[in-house]
């Protein structure tokens, strides 16, 4: 491919992108979702001016990693301790839940299959999918009604940061048996050393890089150094211990998430991110989808995708916030809270079909997962807070009082 072609299709990829994403955006949509739409019309579904090549491909990589990293800086792991128990389970149960609706779904519309077939692994994938919660647009509909500091807001909260790191720990498992001959005691050996030594070599990259920090604070060495770091343990994840690139990511970011200058690098990282990387991977994603292979069975796979990823999220934070004495109203708050999907969703397909596991039309039900889920949460959450009354911090401790 020429290189003014490359040039054109970028130019391509970011205008539509943008104008696509700023559409969105005053739409009350998460951005993400318009550059998908434009990823859709632009690529072969539709106009065709840009067709997917290994060039886009690997930017789009790149963003994912630059995703993730970042996601791994914003992790509060004060919060994680403050959280407790309770958002722990709610969370554990929130991926659990997801993870066996979505395997059965699959295996409900297109038949079951013996265990460790390469049909079981795919159910198993389906349900992968569903398992991280995208908080993003809870917490900006919790922040306008004013309830982010309320115990409801706070258990969503922290109960969507160890989903997360749930959701990427599942990833990581259900990647490690991509291939039905592998040993399952040496995947699963690997992928624990790969925790473990994260754990040991993670406290002293920590240490080191603090007392570097605190001496050169706001330094542009800090940025590069901490990316430096992203892309070593994406590369050494994958290469030497056969585990997802976005893991090696994720983890870099939550090593670095408490220096001093966590904030600062996550902001300079972001910049690349939403200049250029992010944009190309979530066009990619639109680019990629193929709707010639959507029959009759993915529109009704689709349709119950949604509408189990959803239940399941109600159903499984719900149902365990009960045990720790919510009121039924603010369990259904909760599980509400927990339902939007969206960067981790799409992460997780798309390395799903980089590995050959599902094929493009599976973005479908993604794409719709997220739109659907997007809309659905703010007025789900505006309607059953209408119906309470103050339950914010202060209240609560001035009622105590």
């Amino acid at each position: 491919m020429a290189t003014y072609e490359i040039l054109r299709d970028l130019a391509i990829v970011f205008i539509c992108a943008k104008g696509a994403g700023l559409l969105a955006r005053r739409l009350k949509a998460p951005m993400v979702v318009g550059e998908i739409i434009a990823g859709l019309i632009i690529g072969p579904c539709l106009l065709g001016w840009v067709k997917p090549n290994d060039f886009i491909g690997q930017m789009a990589e790149i963003g994912v990693v630059l995703i993730m990293f970042s996601a791994g800086l914003e992790t509060n792991l004060q919060e994680l301790k403050k959280s407790g128990f309770a958002a722990f389970l709610i969370a554990c149960v929130g991926v659990l839940v997801p993870l066996i609706g979505g395997s059965l779904l699959y295996m409900s519309v297109y038949g079951f299959s013996s265990f460790g077939s390469d049909e079981f692994f795919k159910a198993v994938f389906i349900g992968c999918i569903m398992t991280a919660t995208s908080v993003g647009i809870t917490v900006e509909v919790l922040k306008e009604m004013g309830r982010l500091k309320s115990r409801v807001g706070q258990t969503i909260l922290s109960a969507a940061i160890i989903d997360d790191v749930i959701g990427i720990i599942v990833l990581t498992f259900v990647l490690g048996f991509k291939d039905p001959g592998s040993n399952t005691l040496l995947v699963t050996g690997k992928i624990l050393l790969f925790l473990v030594l994260s754990l040991i070599l993670g406290f002293i990259i920590y240490k080191a890089f603090k007392f570097y920090d605190d001496k050169h604070t706001h330094t542009r060495r800090i940025p590069i150094i901490a990316i430096t770091l992203c892309f070593i343990m994406a590369f050494v994840a994958e290469k030497y211990f056969g585990i997802a690139d976005i893991t090696g990511a994720y983890i870099a970011g939550i090593i670095l998430c408490n220096v001093r200058d966590a904030e600062y690098i996550d902001r300079r990282v972001s910049i690349n991110g939403y200049m250029f990387f992010a944009p190309v991977f979530f066009v990619s994603i639109g680019l990629k989808t193929d709707f010639s292979h959507v029959d009759s069975s993915m529109i009704i796979f689709s349709i119950g995708f949604v509408i189990v990823a959803m239940l399941t999220k109600i159903i499984g934070c719900g149902l365990i916030s009960k045990c720790f004495r919510y009121s039924w109203l603010d369990c259904l708050k909760i599980g509400a809270g927990m339902m939007t999907r969206g960067e981790v969703a799409l992460i997780i397909t798309n390395k799903g079909l980089g590995l050959g596991i599902i094929d493009s039309s599976y973005f479908t039900a993604v794409i719709l997962l997220i739109i659907v889920s997007s809309i659905v949460t703010p007025i789900m959450l505006k309607l059953l807070f209408g119906r309470s009354g103050d339950d914010t911090i202060e209240a609560v401790e001035t009622n105590k009082s």
